[in-house]
């Protein structure tokens, strides 16, 4: 199937390199300050960065781009498919990486880690089966907590399918308004209280152990799918409206957690909680130029240039890279900064070498793990009949799509 908005590759992994950016040059050390807990901390390198700090605090932002990047894929995949094929494309997309990358991470974590092995067991099982670890209980690696948000807006999403009634356009909507209430209150908690203060610690903990109800996040996903709408036809003056709130709601989030930043680390009390919104405001201004030059090359009836085969390569090695950085990279870093090589060096050698590793998964072990589900589940059960060429699903409607033209 051909890629009609390629440019969300590259995009897609640098976001990824941002967030492994951030977790090894910053958060790997300055944690330590807050005291949060993770299992990353059995094979954390002890090594810092703290010159690099006014760089690399911010790269968690990457997340909120991520979702963005979510919604309007995930968008584009649910009106092209039954729900049937959206859950079953989801499910092949995500678990073969996850299963491959979680039990890499259980290995390192007992060859290199420090904690016993009982520790890591239920973790493992959730991370294994993609189930929500609960607000009280540990991630195998920290990075999962947004497998939570994902397969939420899936779910969501695969529901809204089922409903036959309820379009993109009404999903968009109602994440706007769910997400952007509670982010409006998350501000007005923020102008009155301390990170030390209760409603202030319940607002924070809809950010990651209780990511699943998409309080915080749902707005990203809901920009993203209002992106994806405008790749296929202008908005309307109330949608451009929602598209405003949306923005003003992302900003609200990602106000409020750099400022949960800046007071609770001193390395970075001297800095801007406005520099992650820009750096976010930067990539959905990004996003929103390839969905209007995709809607413009359309209505011209000029189809969309082939990208570089290394674009998409890109695209499939971000997965895999993000859920191995954290762990299976801090125990490379751990190694090389033993093995006598500066920090800054063991670094970037890492960051090297998960690439090619990452590389290996997408392309032939995630392909082979695939096969073998498709086989297990046409075997034992049935899988989903494809939608006919001359349909579209419920939620694409008021979308205008271009109906697909059947192979001869």
């Amino acid at each position: 199937m051909k890629n009609h908005f390629p440019l969300l590759d590259p995009l897609r992994f640098a976001t990824a390199l941002g967030v492994a950016i951030f977790h090894q040059m910053f958060w790997s050390w300055a944690w330590v300050s807050i005291g949060v807990p993770g299992f990353e901390r059995y094979v954390a390198a002890d090594v810092i960065y703290p010159s690099a700090a006014p760089f690399t605090w911010f790269g968690w932002v990457g997340v909120e781009i991520f979702f963005v990047i979510s919604g309007f894929v995930i968008a584009n995949s649910a009106c092209k498919s039954s729900p049937g094929e959206f859950l079953l494309g989801r499910a092949l997309r995500l678990y073969p990486a996850v299963w491959v990358c979680a039990t890499t991470s259980l290995l390192v974590l007992l060859i290199f880690g420090s904690g016993s092995a009982s520790q890591f067991i239920v973790p493992y099982i959730h991370a294994m089966l993609m189930v929500p670890k609960g607000v009280t209980g540990q991630w195998l690696d920290g990075v999962y907590w947004t497998l939570a948000a994902e397969t939420a807006f899936y779910g969501l999403v695969f529901c809204a399918m089922h409903t036959k009634k309820v379009t993109l356009r009404h999903l968009a909507w109602g994440l706007t308004i769910y997400s952007a209430i509670f982010n409006a209150i998350a501000l007005l908690i923020l102008s009155c209280t301390t990170p030390d203060d209760l409603p202030y610690l319940i607002i924070l903990m809809f950010r990651v152990p209780a990511a699943a109800f998409l309080l915080t996040h749902g707005c990203f996903f809901a920009l993203g799918i209002w992106l994806f709408i405008s790749a296929n036809r202008k908005l309307t003056a109330l949608e451009q409206v929602a598209v405003a709130i949306t923005c003003l709601s992302g900003a609200a989030e990602i106000y409020f957690f750099a400022s949960f930043f800046l007071t609770s680390i001193p390395a970075i009390a001297d800095q801007s909680a406005l520099v992650p919104i820009a750096v976010w405001a930067a990539a959905v201004l990004l996003i929103a130029f390839i969905a209007n030059r995709s809607r413009n090359r359309r209505a011209a009836g000029i189809a969309s240039p082939e990208a570089p085969a290394y674009w998409r390569t890109l695209g499939l090695i971000t997965y895999p890279f993000y859920l191995l950085h954290n762990i299976t990279g801090s125990a490379i870093i751990h190694f090389l900064v033993d093995a006598g090589l500066d920090a800054t060096a063991a670094l970037w050698i890492q960051l090297g070498l998960l690439v090619p590793v990452c590389w290996f998964i997408s392309a032939k072990v995630e392909p082979a793990v695939r096969g073998v589900m498709t086989q297990t589940l046409s075997y034992f059960g049935k899988l989903p009949n494809r939608l006919p060429a001359s349909r579209r699903p419920a939620l694409s409607r008021g979308l205008r799509l271009p109906r697909p033209v059947p192979a001869r």
